[in-house]
């Protein structure tokens, strides 16, 4: 490649210093189900908070919690205890910069919930009643060593079955929103816009951004026209993407643990991606990520 040619493609701007997804959050009321389905898909729960009824799981990479706190899961809408992805932490390099930066852009800040001696975590509003959380203790020190009590005898760093990680979220949208969340996503977190001949997965659908940071996904999706309960659903966090370098491997494991996927003409099992069937209401796609 010539050198000069190489200078000339800028770098994504990453203004809020963005390096990741830290977690992501399930409130539930119904969470030993949920921590089924989680372990069946690999995640081991390895701690427990210190005064709300909330559990990590972890594999690999990938932290997850479920959050079983009353009022947390009224507030989250959850429909007869169904699990409802209620917020994504993003790793950022200061985590109160990054809030106030999206607060002056015009975001709309969550109050805290913190109690005496739990830890302060910066938020603002995300879609329908979820949150995008800033965390910038991440590395050495994390938020996990103040808030949570490690489970007794368990591993606290199981590996990730196929080497998988989070590839991504999808977000299901109002009808005719897309261009507004596009461009919110690029002013608030500097992501940008993937072009629509470059797809990922089995379910090709809305609009892709990258995360600056390049190591996620966000997928964009509005209703079915041709599906009239989906036109009047509500915004939200829909579904997380689980990307590893083999599907097909990966499938073939998950399937030994129970894990069901969808088969149909249209939509099977292959080198690209596979989706579960869903369970709780929940689906989880695979990807494929080198």
């Amino acid at each position: 490649m010539n050198p000069s040619a190489r200078e000339a493609v800028p770098d994504m701007p990453n203004r809020l210093g963005l390096a990741g997804i830290e977690f992501i959050e399930y409130t539930t009321a119904r969470p030993q189900a949920l921590g089924q389905v989680l372990e069946s898909l690999g995640f081991r729960p390895v701690a427990r908070h210190r005064s709300r009824e909330v559990t990590l799981y972890r594999q690999g990479s990938m932290n997850l919690v479920v959050n079983a706190h009353p009022e947390d899961a009224r507030m989250s809408g959850t429909q007869e205890g169904q699990p409802v992805i209620s917020a994504v932490a993003l790793r950022v390099q200061d985590a109160l910069r990054a809030h106030a930066r999206c607060m002056e852009l015009g975001a709309w800040g969550v109050p805290s919930h913190a109690q005496a001696m739990e830890l302060h975590i910066p938020a603002i509003h995300g879609p329908g009643r979820s949150r995008f959380y800033f965390v910038d203790r991440w590395q050495e020190f994390s938020i996990y060593d103040i808030d949570f009590k490690p489970i007794p005898t368990v591993d606290p760093h199981p590996a990730a079955l196929a080497d998988m990680r989070y590839f991504g979220v999808v977000q299901y949208i109002g009808a005719g929103r897309s261009a507004e969340w596009l461009h919110y996503f690029e002013h608030m977190f500097d992501f940008a816009p993937i072009p629509d001949d470059r797809r990922f997965g089995i379910l090709p659908k809305g609009k892709l951004m990258q995360s600056p940071c390049g190591s996620f996904l966000w997928q964009l999706i509005e209703p079915d026209p041709s599906m009239d309960e989906e036109l009047d659903s509500p915004e939200s966090l829909q579904r997380i993407g689980l990307g590893t370098p083999d599907v097909g491997s990966a499938v073939q494991m998950l399937r030994t643990r129970g894990v069901e996927f969808v088969e149909s003409r249209l939509l099977h099992p292959e080198d690209r991606g596979a989706l579960t069937r869903p369970v709780l209401g929940l689906s989880f796609e695979l990807v494929h990520q080198r």
